[in-house]
């Protein structure tokens, strides 16, 4: 039932994202939000949380992970209420601020107590948990769809978020189990300060620098691009709000189902040996998407973007688990460090919109495929990948 609980905490997160990521052009349009703007929302929370998150990490590794979910999860539901009583960007953006760092105590440490209960089987587990936020994700484009025809607008949305949320939350505190040892009643700084050199050591293991770039980098394709791909299909291929939002469904549905089939097949097929096929694939498919001019074609294009980009998030943070078994918390800490740098992407897209155009700007993600082209290991390599 504790794992079960995960998953949905997961699926909320993600539930979240995908309203958010279908409603930006509701969103832009009644704030009067510049291209810029969006940029820094997109931008500036996710870095606020890459500074809180580390430490966040480490406590949950030496301290009590159970009360940092449950705080996190009080956060995260009064950000969703913040959210839906918004009017304006600097309203927003403390929302965001507020949610991000919420979303790593409650949603972040769940992902690594999944890990930690089962550590032989973390590409497996990440699959379903992949799956999970894929279900939560494409569900949020039809709320906003299906909840925005019957009148209740984008801060609507995030109002009924708000209450399954809170929900959500309840069960959590139900069913999750307080930590199985004795601790302090705060975390010592002792401990603290000796969690986090832990993690600067364990960035000199094998193969865990390599797995941290490269989840940077396959973000690219993943939600950087999904942030912008309702704007792209309404700014560049003429769409309605509306149909850019089903275009945002389309890419959706079509990567659940890969996520989905992607459980069984890690049952017989190595991860890495799937992932390189895929890079590849998309490699390809990525520049024709952006060129074919009729909206149709772009359709069904950005379908096998979405079904063949699957699978990339949870087999390499499942590498990322396996590499430092035991210190999930550590894991957690560094992939938000490198997200410093990860975390600027989607302003610098914002920042290139507004100056060349979106159309222009979006290309740049193709460096997302051909960084995991040059860095995956080889054959060879895999032993001490």
């Amino acid at each position: 039932m504790q794992n079960l609980v995960f998953l949905l905490i997961e699926f909320l997160d993600e539930l979240v994202f995908g309203v958010t990521e279908a409603a930006w052009p509701y969103i832009q349009n009644e704030l009067a939000l510049s291209y810029t703007q969006i940029g820094i929302l997109l931008t500036v929370p996710g870095l606020v949380s890459t500074v809180v998150e580390p430490f966040l990490g480490i406590l949950g590794d030496v301290w009590k992970r159970h009360l940092l979910i449950l705080s996190g999860g009080v956060c995260f539901v009064l950000a969703l209420l913040l959210t839906s009583l918004s009017v304006s960007f600097v309203l927003l953006l403390a929302a965001f601020i507020l949610f991000y760092p919420a979303s790593g105590a409650f949603v972040s440490l769940s992902q690594a107590s999944l890990m930690d209960s089962d550590p032989a089987r973390h590409d497996q587990n990440m699959a379903r948990w992949t799956f999970a936020g894929s279900l939560g994700v494409v569900l949020g484009p039809l709320l906003l769809i299906g909840l925005s025809a019957l009148g209740f607008g984008w801060r609507g949305v995030f109002l009924s978020l708000f209450f399954v949320a809170g929900l959500i939350l309840i069960l959590a505190w139900r069913r999750i189990p307080p930590d199985g040892v004795h601790l302090p009643g705060w975390p010592s700084f002792r401990s603290v300060f000796g969690g986090l050199r832990g993690a600067f050591r364990a960035l000199k293991v094998p193969g865990v620098l390599r797995w941290l770039v490269l989840l940077e980098f396959s973000d690219l394709m993943l939600d950087v691009l999904l942030s912008y791909l309702a704007l792209y299909f309404h700014d560049v291929a003429g769409l309605t709000e509306s149909q850019a939002a089903g275009a945002v469904l389309v890419w959706l549905v079509v990567g659940l189902l890969g996520d989905l089939l992607l459980i069984p097949l890690l049952e017989k097929v190595d991860g890495l040996n799937y992932l390189r096929l895929s890079v590849l694939l998309e490699l390809l498919l990525f520049p024709a998407f952006l060129l074919v001019p009729r909206v149709g074609l772009k359709l069904v294009l950005v379908a096998l973007l979405g079904f063949f980009n699957s699978g990339w998030y949870a087999i390499l943070k499942g590498r990322l688990y396996s590499s430092l078994p035991g210190q999930s918390g550590t894991v957690m800490a560094l992939d938000n460090l490198t997200g410093l740098v990860g975390g600027l992407l989607p302003f610098a897209i914002g920042l290139a919109a507004d100056a060349f155009g979106l159309g222009t700007a979006i290309w740049l993600l193709l460096a997302g495929p051909v960084a995991l082209l040059v860095g995956l290991p080889r054959r060879r390599q895999e032993g001490t990948a």
